[in-house]
């Protein structure tokens, strides 16, 4: 078992559920109606459960207890991809970005399933049930909102186009790529892509929205290398607010 590749494909992993979840927990009692409020509020309440359970892996093989992995670290010591700590704007481009990124998730954990690295295969195994039911969210409302009226298709498109150079950022490849791939614990970043390109690309062509050529698209990249927006920082010093005024208590 290579516990290097392992650990840095647990912590990016986790690093994003927990981020996104905490930026998605910020239309709590702000949604644009009830239902989206709640929508958000739960889907976060999932992304911050689903980062435990995966820093829970990272502890069994050494690391930290989880609330510390997850409250003591400063922003170069985190591995989410960019798009995940940007600010959370308008609903359109909350919308734009839990489309991108939960189907990325869903194939992730899909192909995790049968991972040799038995103790993630039984946990994706549970997650993708979940995120399951996130992207069925995610397209019914881009499939709405898509095909509603002049406003919502064109904020929808800004969103999109804007957002897309950072979702190509979640596929960033990391060191172990190879030793991950040759050891049957995950298939790779471009295998996961290519499918995603695939997978989101046929919910747009249901809308009046156009996909970008992704050719002409620059990735944003370095999160998963420490290096970050300006944003993250703050959120991170905003999350661990309570963690730093009594460490005993319990998320």
């Amino acid at each position: 078992m290579n516990t290097p590749a392992i650990k840095d494909l647990l912590y990016k992993m986790a690093d994003d559920q927990l981020i996104l979840g905490h930026r998605n927990s910020e239309w709590t009692g702000f949604g644009p109606v009830l239902e989206e409020d709640i929508a958000f509020s739960s889907m976060a309440q999932d992304k911050i459960g689903q980062s435990q359970a995966l820093y829970q892996l990272l502890h069994e093989l050494g690391e930290a207890e989880p609330d510390t992995i997850a409250f003591t670290r400063n922003a170069e010591q985190f591995h989410n991809c960019q798009l995940t700590e940007l600010p959370i704007g308008e609903y359109d481009f909350s919308l734009i970005r839990h489309f991108l990124f939960d189907h990325a998730e869903l194939i992730r954990f899909e192909m995790l399933a049968n991972s040799r690295y038995e103790p993630l295969a039984q946990l994706a195994r549970k997650i993708k049930g979940e995120i399951k039911y996130h992207v069925m969210h995610a397209n019914t409302w881009i499939k709405q909102l898509g095909n509603a009226n002049e406003e919502s298709i064109s904020r929808l498109q800004n969103s999109l186009e804007y957002a897309l150079p950072y979702a190509l950022g979640i596929f960033e490849e990391g060191a172990h790529e190879e030793a991950l791939q040759s050891e049957g614990i995950f298939p790779g970043e471009k295998a996961v892509m290519e499918e995603w390109k695939k997978r989101i690309s046929e919910r747009i062509e249901q809308t009046a929205l156009r996909l970008p050529d992704f050719s002409q698209l620059q990735p944003v990249y370095g999160g998963r290398k420490g290096q970050h927006s300006e944003h993250l920082q703050p959120l991170l010093d905003e999350m661990s607010e309570v963690f730093r005024i009594d460490p005993t208590a319990e998320w």
